[in-house]
């Protein structure tokens, strides 16, 4: 499964209703179970950004899919990059020469 990394922001609405954060993040577990990924991390952070994620999806195209729905919801903006491990890493490092 491919990794991604989200960088999440609240909205107008998503800070109006800070108290359903946490059952917000139960929720979007769910959803990403339902495209067949996991999410591996999510914490809440200081600064910039609100909440950061790491979730594993099976492609780019369920991913997006995915974050339309979280989007559409209203609460969050996200930037989101593709991650990879060190073992993947390696691999690209080999294919570059």
């Amino acid at each position: 499964m491919a990794t991604y990394v989200s960088l999440i922001s609240w909205t107008e609405q998503g800070i109006r209703n800070y108290r359903d954060s946490v059952q917000r993040a139960d929720d979007f577990r769910s959803l990403v179970e339902k495209v067949g990924g996991r999410v591996r991390e999510l914490v809440w952070t200081v600064g910039e950004y609100d909440i950061v994620s790491v979730i594993e999806a099976p492609d780019d195209e369920s991913l997006t899919a995915l974050l339309l729905q979280l989007g559409q919801q209203g609460n969050v903006r996200t930037k989101t990059m593709r991650g990879f491990d060190a073992q993947q890493m390696a691999g690209i490092i080999e294919r570059a020469g």
